[in-house]
């Protein structure tokens, strides 16, 4: 029996940790070319209705993935903040401000969580006669999003911001565990 004990820790250990090795891998991989509209997800907004450092770093990636020609679109999505304001229209404000044309950016303020977010996507896709998306999120985050939208006939690649905190450590576990849970 402590023996099966040591096996099977021994085995969700070694999971976990290839898993996190391919979280790394398919979140820095860089975006392989265009794609009809970037779709970026919601984090938190600050008090002062500032995106936080964590979502202004997201926003920023899809301004430059805009400013590249990667993208002709831009998709925001977000909920309803504790802080009393909408993700998706301070994120649309924020790009606004940046100089991102206010014609390109859709706003999804019923993008709550990233299944929420992945659904919303493609019916505003769908909508649009879009066949391409670039995820745009923390790297830790990429792989289930593209999870969620595998299937819906678009052809999704990612985007990551060249961004860390101390969060991430806590992330990665959290999307362990949240990436078998949207699978069962």
């Amino acid at each position: 029996m402590k023996r099966w004990a040591i096996y099977t820790v021994a085995t969700l250990a070694a999971w976990f940790f290839i898993h996190c090795g391919y979280l790394l891998v398919d979140g820095f991989k860089s975006p392989v070319g265009k794609s009809d509209v970037a779709v970026v997800l919601g984090n938190k907004v600050e008090p002062n209705g500032q995106p936080s450092p964590r979502l202004k770093a997201r926003l920023d990636a899809s301004m430059e993935l805009f400013q590249k020609g990667n993208t002709s679109n831009i998709i925001v999505s977000g909920g309803h903040g504790k802080e009393g304001f909408y993700e998706a229209d301070k994120m649309k404000e924020y790009l606004v401000e940046q100089g991102v044309p206010d014609s390109v950016i859709i706003v999804d303020n019923k993008g709550d969580n990233t299944l929420k977010t992945a659904i919303n996507t493609q019916v505003i896709c769908k909508a649009k006669g879009y066949k391409s998306v670039t995820v745009v999120s923390q790297w830790f985050h990429i792989t289930r999003t593209k999870q969620m939208l595998k299937g819906s006939g678009l052809v999704v690649d990612s985007a990551a911001p060249d961004y860390f905190e101390w969060r991430d450590f806590y992330a990665v576990t959290r999307e362990f565990v949240a990436f078998y849970a949207y699978l069962l």
